[in-house]
């Protein structure tokens, strides 16, 4: 996998300045922009003209995991300010009005959600968000895929019926209590499984909670997890930059 970094919300929670100060020691090439909560959008988006993006050739936003119907057509307003390139990862159970998003459904990717959600789990369940916005991608979270069935059946049946449109994976142990974690042993076993099946141009964003000396050790793990067993093992892409 070429394209591979951090989600902003896993390295430090709701302060994206830290996340990506944090970040920038390394040579990752993707990020993606965290607020999932309503009142992180403004300050967020505001601050996007200071914020060092140069060394990411792959950006994406994601969206609250929760707004009220009144708070649809603001937070809509938002989105439509950032870059028409970023893909906006949005939690299709969030939706109220499905039709105020057609605008922006070209850059919207669909994440599947975990087991505590009552909709948009399973590929059945998606189906018909992207009838309604089939200009729409689609974010795998491999994560929520295992917690919903350990099998991977689930996730191979998203890859399978929306391969063609997965423009980013989100990567992560996800517990039974729904937070995401550092990927356990039995998770790589299980992610290895589906690997082949994810596109090569995909990016690979990690959501796992990380302490700052865990951040090269889990983007390795991530990197030979899903890398093609004949490619290189090597993240040589993404190691601490020598300070000297």
């Amino acid at each position: 996998m070429s394209t591979l970094g951090y989600s902003t919300g896993a390295i430090a929670l709701g302060d994206f300045s830290h996340a990506l100060t944090l970040l920038s020691a390394y040579n990752f090439n993707a990020v993606e922009l965290s607020a999932l909560r309503i009142g992180e959008m403004e300050p967020l988006i505001d601050a996007l003209p200071t914020l060092s993006l140069t060394q990411y050739s792959y950006i994406s936003f994601h969206a609250p995991s929760s707004f009220t119907e009144q708070e649809e057509p603001l937070l809509i307003r938002l989105l439509q300010r950032l870059p028409q390139n970023w893909p906006i990862v949005l939690h299709p159970d969030a939706i109220h009005d499905v039709s105020s998003w057609r605008s922006l459904a070209p850059r919207l990717a669909i994440e599947n959600m975990d087991k505590r959600k009552g909709m948009g789990r399973s590929a059945a369940e998606l189906v018909r968000f992207f009838d309604l916005l089939p200009g729409a991608r689609m974010c795998l979270d491999l994560g929520h895929a295992r917690q919903v069935d350990s099998s991977m059946v689930g996730a191979y049946q998203l890859l399978r019926a929306f391969g063609d449109r997965i423009v980013q994976l989100h990567v992560s142990e996800v517990d039974t209590s729904n937070q995401h974690d550092i990927i356990s042993r039995a998770a790589e076993l299980a992610f290895s499984q589906v690997r082949r099946f994810i596109p090569h141009d995909a990016a690979i964003i990690l959501e796992s909670r990380v302490a700052e000396s865990q951040i090269q050790s889990e983007a390795d793990k991530v990197h030979n997890i899903l890398s093609d067993p004949t490619e290189e093992r090597s993240v040589s892409h993404a190691r601490l930059r020598l300070s000297n």
